[in-house]
C-alpha cells in the first residue's frame, strides 16, 4: 500500500463511517475506481478503530454513566428500571446478531460480500428502503421509550451491514425509523451499539491487516495502519456532531439521492469495463 492510498482510504473512512452510505463499501469503491485494487475487509475493519475512538469519546459521559449504571444494576434492583440500566441490556443483546453472522458467514464478507456488483445493487435497493422509512416513519418515540424489541431489530440490522454497501448507520438508522423512532434517537443508539461489534473486529482483524490472505489485497506498513486510522478518528469526531445536528432538522433524503447516485455510478462503470467487480 502507498502514503498516498493510506491516507486517502483513512480519510474516506471518517468522512463516511457514521453517515448512511455505507463506508465499506466506499473505501471498496474508492480502492478500485483509484488504486485498481482492494484494500480489504481487514483494513476497514481496522480503520474502524479510530472512528469508534471518535464515539468513545464524544460519548464518554454516557457510556460511563450507562456502564456504571448496568454494573451496579448487577446488585442492586433499585436501578433496574432505568434508561442507562437498560440500555446497556439493549446494546450488549443487540450486538449478538452482527456477532453471530460475522462469526458465520465471515470467509464470504472478505471474499464474495466485496464484489462491486453486489456493492451498487445494495446502495440503490437499501437507498429506496431508506427513502420508505423516511416518508412512512412516524417518528414520535424518542430514547425515553426505546425498548428490548427495538434494540434486537436494530441489531438485526446493524447486522447486515457485513455486506458492503448497506451501511451499519444506514440500516440501523432505516429500522428505526420505521419503529417509530425519532431521527436523532436512532442515531444515538446506532452509534452505542456500533461499539462492541466494531472494536472486536477491528481488534481480531489487527493480524490479518498486515498480511490479508485474499489474493490482490494491499497490504499497509504498521506506520500506515496507524495514519489511516488517526486521520479516520479525527475527521470521524466532526462527522458525529454534524450528523446529530443534521438529523435533528432534515430529513435523510440527501442520502437516499446520494447513494443512488454512486451506486448507479459504480454500475455504468462496471458495465464499461473501466473497473473490475472482483
Amino acid at each position: 500500500m502507498t502514503w498516498v492510498e493510506a491516507i486517502v482510504l483513512g480519510i474516506v473512512q471518517g468522512l463516511t463511517e457514521f453517515l448512511p452510505v455505507s463506508s465499506s463499501g466506499h473505501l471498496r469503491i474508492t480502492s478500485a475506481i483509484f488504486f485498481g485494487r482492494d484494500a480489504g475487509a481487514s483494513f476497514t475493519a481496522v480503520t474502524q478503530l479510530g472512528t469508534e475512538a471518535a464515539v468513545l469519546i464524544y460519548f464518554f459521559k454516557d457510556i460511563w454513566r450507562i456502564v456504571r449504571t448496568w454494573v451496579i444494576g448487577m446488585w442492586d434492583r433499585s436501578v433496574r428500571s432505568s434508561l442507562d440500566y437498560r440500555m446497556g441490556w439493549y446494546v450488549i443483546i443487540g450486538t449478538i446478531p452482527i456477532g453471530v453472522f460475522g462469526l458465520l458467514f465471515k470467509d464470504a464478507i472478505r471474499d464474495t460480500a466485496r464484489n462491486l456488483y453486489l456493492i451498487s445493487f445494495t446502495l440503490i435497493f437499501f437507498a429506496l428502503v431508506l427513502a420508505f422509512a423516511e416518508y412512512w416513519g412516524r417518528q414520535t418515540r424518542t430514547l425515553e421509550n426505546f425498548r428490548m424489541r427495538d434494540g434486537i431489530v436494530m441489531g438485526f440490522a446493524q447486522a447486515m451491514a457485513l455486506i458492503p454497501g448497506v451501511s451499519r448507520s444506514g440500516g440501523t438508522l432505516t429500522f428505526g425509523l420505521l419503529l417509530n423512532l425519532t431521527r436523532e434517537t436512532a442515531a444515538r443508539y446506532s452509534f452505542l451499539l456500533a461499539i462492541p461489534a466494531v472494536v472486536l473486529s477491528g481488534v481480531f482483524s489487527l493480524g490479518d491487516v498486515f498480511e490479508p490472505a485474499e489474493p490482490g489485497t494491499a497490504a499497509p506498513s504498521v506506520a500506515q495502519m496507524v495514519v489511516a486510522t488517526v486521520i479516520a478518528f479525527a475527521i470521524g469526531y466532526a462527522a458525529i456532531a454534524w450528523l446529530l445536528r443534521y438529523v435533528a432538522h432534515h430529513t435523510l433524503y440527501l442520502f437516499v439521492l446520494y447513494r443512488v447516485a454512486l451506486g448507479t455510478l459504480v454500475l455504468c462503470l462496471l458495465l464499461t469495463g473501466t473497473i473490475q467487480a472482483t
